[in-house]
């Protein structure tokens, strides 16, 4: 598969052209990528644009992943996010005011979006058997019951799968539900870019959904940064001319070509050698959590490619555990009081899972903690302004402790994971404030009334 961008850059990299343009570094090397970092100088084609390289390079990436169209996105999925709202609002203009059925535990970008095009969430909440803030397995029956308790649909129904401790919802038959009352599926996949390319994909798009988001830099060999948004075939044909206007209302007009770059090589990676890689990864993977079972390890079942252990159940915090890990030189992905995360893919040394088995096993188990989140899901959420009113309004900063019965104005948790505790607009708990303090979140934005 050729690489169009990756081929002009290195092209103009060896011309010995003199840059009268941006960027200021004219291509002399400080940290060693400055030569190949450039804007849209003739022939570099315009992410927004785009008609030329980065449209051939985008084609390509579509028919690696077999969807209606593939657009690149150079501030991550963040970015993909709010265009993917902007484009289910477009999709079907509503004379009410518009609203979207999502997960609870959707990152903050969401709410930015939703901040920005002024639109409400009506929110699914974890059930009784999960037990923190990052994992909401979203059922085709809660969804179906949303609908048809509503008076005017949803403009989207917007899930996070997987979601980051590598829980999946059922994509397929949630896709059949929003199918049949006419809802676009949005799926936040950022952690799931390589779910196409196993034996039998996993892939939102393959399974329905309507649109999906992926940040090809969490499981690909990506740059951090890039990401795809991907658009079904009907997807394509009601709102794919309309896409990347809409993700010009949101991003930078100065993309990175390094990034795009990053995106465009990673097509030729993807049709080659990185099928067998992932399989060959996830049968050490396979291989890995099966001993660690076999040793009284709590391995939490997730996606293929997340080794997410419930830490709380060996009688340790997370973090704790966490920084046991440190100490046999590897860095987690993601550590809070329950849980720790880590992720693997074909490009992880064999080292990096001797040193994660080596520390599993040397830890002692004790008795099993009790959940610190469990309570926050047993009292509903009272909202009291619209997201957008909370977001903009004027602020105070105070310590999270003086914050209970205060209007949320910032969604404020640590990052990772960025999934909000109290939500914009609604009022904060005891039970929130409790949860934020496990997060180490010290103060936090509330609506200066």
């Amino acid at each position: 598969m050729k690489t169009p961008i990756c081929d002009f850059v290195k092209n103009y990299q060896e011309s010995d052209t003199s840059r009268l343009h941006m960027p200021g570094h004219k291509g002399q090397n400080i940290l060693g990528f400055e030569s190949l970092d450039i804007t849209e100088i003739k022939g570099a084609d315009a992410l927004y644009e785009a008609d030329g390289i980065i449209a051939q390079s985008e084609e390509n990436a579509s028919k690696l992943f077999h969807t209606g169209k593939t657009l690149y996105s150079a501030e991550g999925s963040s970015l993909s996010i709010r265009t993917m709202i902007a484009l289910a609002y477009k999709r079907k203009p509503l004379k009410t005011r518009p609203y979207i059925v999502a997960g609870r535990n959707a990152h903050k970008a969401l709410l930015y979006a939703c901040a920005l095009l002024d639109i409400d969430i009506d929110w699914i909440m974890p059930n009784e058997e999960q037990v923190s803030i990052c994992s909401v397995v979203v059922t085709p029956e809660q969804v179906k019951q949303k609908f048809e308790q509503a008076n005017t649909l949803p403009i989207g129904v917007y899930i996070t799968s997987p979601d980051y401790l590598g829980q999946m919802s059922d994509i397929k038959a949630l896709a059949e539900v929003c199918k049949e009352y006419d809802v676009p599926l949005l799926v936040d996949n950022a952690h799931g870019a390589y779910l196409h390319f196993l034996p039998e994909s996993q892939h939102p798009i393959d399974l329905g959904a309507y649109m999906s988001c992926d940040s090809a830099h969490k499981t690909l060999p990506v740059v951090t940064g890039g990401s795809y948004l991907h658009l079904s075939q009907q997807a394509n044909q009601e709102v794919g001319p309309m896409a990347k206007a809409s993700m010009m209302l949101f991003g930078s007009t100065s993309p990175s070509y390094l990034i795009l770059q990053s995106l465009d090589r990673c097509n030729a990676y993807l049709d080659t050698s990185f099928r067998s890689e992932l399989k060959t990864l996830i049968q050490k993977l396979d291989q890995l959590k099966a001993e660690l079972i076999q040793a009284n390890i709590p391995v939490l079942p997730s996606e293929k490619t997340k080794v997410t252990i419930h830490a709380s159940q060996m009688g340790i915090h997370g973090y704790e555990l966490a920084e046991r890990l440190r100490a046999h030189h590897a860095e987690p992905e993601f550590a809070d009081s329950d849980f720790l995360v880590c992720m693997f893919t074909p490009q992880n040394r064999p080292i990096d899972f001797k040193r994660l088995k080596q520390t599993l096993l040397e830890t002692p188990h004790k008795q099993p903690l009790p959940s610190t989140q469990q309570a926050l899901f047993q009292v509903q959420p009272t909202r009291k302004l619209s997201i957008r009113q909370a977001i903009l309004s004027r602020q105070a900063f105070v310590p999270v402790t003086e914050a209970i019965g205060h209007i949320c104005s910032e969604p404020s948790v640590s990052c990772p994971p960025a999934i909000p505790i109290a939500v914009s607009g609604e009022i904060i708990t005891k039970e929130m404030v409790d949860v934020l303090q496990t997060y180490d979140v010290q103060t936090i934005a509330i609506v200066d009334e």
